[in-house]
């Protein structure tokens, strides 16, 4: 009974939150059938495990939910993010309009940029793109998504994403765990993605499709009050859509060199500290009871990343303070996008934890652990298999971590295997099974496109979930041949 509660409570979150119902109530609700079923104490499962390991995650992981929303929203509100597209539209032109449109986004999502803010300054970009080079407006979202949604979120060493720093508390690893891994995995996603892109860009052109877009449709509607696309977005990604229309947005952004420097200062400050401040750094005071008992190793990647972003942020508004005239609404709307997502993934993190201490679990663990090729082959599956169940790949990966990282690191320490490897796997792992039909990326990114399911979905498919697999067994057979690199 104990495994049908799990799969029980799996469905009632599944069923409901892919209808936009709040993740703040499913995930206790499905935490506490999961319980019932097994026979164990409710209230004490609500009080004790799950929001005990919601708080949890909360302490650790708020600040990069926090620093990055507002990062990303001053880099909208500055018109940087604006700049940056202008600059590639007119460097690459409509003859290279989905080469543009996938550069601006790994751009800007590289340097630290939410993806929903992203999303809202690449669209209007994109259609002016593919409507001069007369390319099918259904092929946006897709390359949209290759440019913000795959490599830059997974693959490339240092990205400040939040899915590259859930895995360092429980691994120790920095956000350049696996440098040489991840590039490759950069490479065959982008490389595959472009692939497939031309390909169809082919066959509509000799098919005689063009662009073309609904009357009715300007690109500027981004359903930022649709309840169920929030709902859905904030489980996905690290930020709350319906912040994107707060504040003040600049109507003339700055130069190119200025809009970019706040992206290099991201990568350039989270390299020099993960590299050089934090190993010359005597934090043996860490060990002491009034600092949690923990390690370096356990909180550098996340000081590492809040140095940067917070840097990052400064700069930014130093350079840019004219053009931020409503500074104190900007930084309100940057704070309060943060909410909403980072409480969301604690609430799934909240909802794993009660399914990992019911004796029903062990079974679970055992298939996990007994699937063959090894434990980067389980640890993908797991990571894969509770991303897709979730919706969320920041909430899938930390379910399965918070259920098995301490097994798989045991695991490490007998066989040898490097921690960098398993958190580059894991990262990897969890950007596949997310673009769910109903992910909130996904249903947003369609939404400020102007396009459907039907036409766009499967071109997303590959670009964002078959690329990505690729990369993700490439990174496995590499790493099981040739260890971390």
């Amino acid at each position: 009974m104990g495994l049908f509660g799990i799969l029980v409570g799996l469905a009632f979150l599944m069923f409901f939150a892919f209808r936009g119902w709040t993740i703040l109530l499913l995930a206790p609700g499905a935490a506490l059938i999961a319980a019932a079923f097994a026979g164990e104490p409710l209230l004490a499962h609500w009080t004790q495990t799950f929001m005990t390991a919601a708080a949890g995650f909360l302490a650790q992981f708020f600040p990069i939910f926090l620093l990055g929303a507002l990062f990303g929203k001053l880099m909208d509100d500055s018109g940087s993010v604006r700049t940056i597209a202008d600059f590639m539209t007119e460097k690459l032109g409509p003859s290279r309009a989905v080469l543009a449109v996938v550069l601006a986004g790994a751009l800007v999502t590289y340097g630290g940029v939410s993806l929903f803010v992203a999303f809202f300054v690449l669209a209007p970009m994109g259609l002016a793109l593919f409507r001069a080079g007369n390319i099918p407006r259904r092929l946006l979202p897709a390359a949209i998504a290759l440019g913000t949604s795959t490599f830059t979120m997974s693959a490339l060493p240092g990205t400040p994403a939040i899915q590259n720093a859930i895995p360092m508390p429980f691994f120790g690893t920095t956000p350049f765990a696996a440098p040489g891994l991840g590039i490759i995995a950069a490479m065959v996603m982008f490389a595959f993605g472009m692939w497939w892109l031309g390909i169809a860009q082919a066959r509509a052109r000799k098919s005689g499709e063009g662009f073309e877009a609904p009357s009715d449709f300007d690109g500027t509607d981004p359903l930022t009050d649709d309840l169920t696309v929030r709902e859905l977005a904030s489980t996905a990604r690290e930020f709350d859509p319906a912040e994107i229309e707060s504040g003040n947005r600049t109507p003339q952004g700055p130069p190119i060199a200025i809009a970019v420097l706040p992206l290099a200062v991201v990568v350039f400050t989270n390299f020099v500290v993960t590299q050089v401040v934090l190993p010359r750094m005597d934090a043996s005071f860490l060990a002491q009871p009034q600092w949690g008992e923990t390690s370096l190793s356990s909180v550098g990647g996340i000081w590492s990343v809040s140095i940067a972003l917070f840097l990052a942020i400064l700069v930014l508004i130093a350079f840019n303070i004219k053009r931020l005239p409503a500074l104190r609404s900007t930084i309100d709307a940057g704070a309060n996008a943060s909410v909403l997502p980072v409480i969301s993934v604690a609430s799934l993190v909240g909802f794993g934890a009660v399914v990992a201490a019911l004796p029903a679990f062990e079974a679970v663990r055992d298939w996990v652990l007994g699937i063959g090729g090894g434990p980067l082959v389980s640890l993908a599956v797991a990571t894969n298999i509770l991303a897709a169940l979730t919706g969320s790949a920041s909430g899938g990966m930390t379910i399965a971590l918070d259920a098995l990282g301490p097994t798989f690191m045991q695991i490490a320490h007998d066989t040898g295997l490097s921690p960098s490897l398993m958190h580059r796997v894991a990262v990897i792992a969890s950007g596949t099974l997310d673009s769910l039909p109903h992910n909130g990326a996904v249903v947003t990114m369609l939404a400020v496109c102007g396009c459907t399911h039907r036409e766009s979905y499967l071109d997303i498919v590959m670009v964002a979930v078959v690329s990505a697999m690729l990369a993700l067994i490439a990174v496995i057979v590499l790493g099981s041949v040739f260890g971390s690199f």
